[in-house]
């Protein structure tokens, strides 16, 4: 069986002790991260929208790295939308700065009515680097 192995940025947030789960788990030489949000350090949302959305890849950017991976590990990525038709315009900006370069990861956009006070909400499948 193997073994599960939690990580978290070394500045974790509120959101994860209120809420009691892990900013990742490594699974073998896959990385599970869970949904990313614009929280700021309080676990409070980031009020402007794409503020909110470069904080929740900043924050995404500190859960990859505390399990030494980065946005060229990403392998698979679903995000979530309270109003896709007027977010992604915005979300496309903000992705396109952390994934410039194809092969791009796989994309599910979800739209939907409720993400705990937040309007974005990203989270990530990678696969570990080897170390040699």
């Amino acid at each position: 069986m193997t073994q599960r192995q939690a990580f978290f940025p070394p500045d974790r947030h509120a959101l994860y002790e209120k809420h009691r789960y892990s900013a990742a788990v490594r699974s073998g030489d896959l990385l599970f991260v869970s949904g990313q949000v614009g929280s700021r350090d309080d676990g409070s949302p980031e009020p402007d929208f794409e503020h909110q959305v470069q904080r929740a890849f900043a924050n995404l950017r500190a859960a990859l790295g505390s399990a030494g991976c980065g946005f060229d590990d990403v392998l698979d990525v679903t995000s979530f939308h309270t109003d896709p038709q007027a977010q992604i315009e915005t979300v496309l900006k903000v992705k396109n700065q952390h994934f410039p370069e194809p092969p791009h990861p796989a994309w599910t956009a979800i739209g939907t009515t409720w993400i705990a006070g937040f309007d974005f909400e990203i989270k990530v499948i990678a696969r570990v680097p080897v170390t040699p």
